[in-house]
């Protein structure tokens, strides 16, 4: 349940950021090219999954600020790059060799400096066997010319496992 919660926290938060951008009293805003748009943070996912695939948390937590927060099912929020970083290194080190993961941009919304992605990813091991799915979303800011992750949150979608 607490899952949940922080997941329609966070999806309420990510349309008040959309919401609030819209401010009718500044000049208007030149019409973003969505396309570009999400291949270029399409790119950043990529690189994020080769980073997985070489286990290399350095390269994966090249996609957020310095100020990022990531939230993740049953755990406190990451919040700061050292601290997602510290977090990746420990997910890494639990890994098997051949791992793989992938993510896909399904939905981008954006306007001026900020974007939002909703996106899948599926996690397969060296047999090429799913061993997770699920969605994440993550709130993007265009920074020196190029978006960097600013929050992220995912969710599995696969059934919880009972322990015995």
């Amino acid at each position: 349940m607490k899952m949940k919660t922080q997941l329609i926290a966070f999806f309420a938060m990510a349309i008040f950021f959309l919401a609030s951008c819209n401010n009718s009293s500044k000049a208007p805003i030149a019409a973003l090219n969505m396309d570009s748009v999400k291949v270029e943070i399409q790119k950043l996912e990529d690189a994020y999954a080769a980073g997985d695939k070489a286990k290399d948390a350095d390269a994966i937590v090249a996609y957020y600020s310095d100020d990022a927060i990531s939230y993740h099912a049953n755990e406190e929020p990451s919040v700061g790059k050292a601290a997602i970083k510290e977090r990746i290194a420990g997910r890494i080190s639990k890994e098997t060799p051949g791992q793989l993961y992938a993510y896909t941009v399904v939905d981008i919304f954006a306007e001026a400096k900020q974007a939002v992605e909703v996106g899948t990813y599926s996690t397969t091991d060296s047999a090429g066997k799913e061993v997770d799915k699920g969605h994440y979303m993550a709130v993007f800011e265009k920074r020196d010319g190029k978006y960097i992750c600013i929050r992220d949150m995912s969710v599995s979608s696969m059934p919880v496992k009972a322990s015995m």
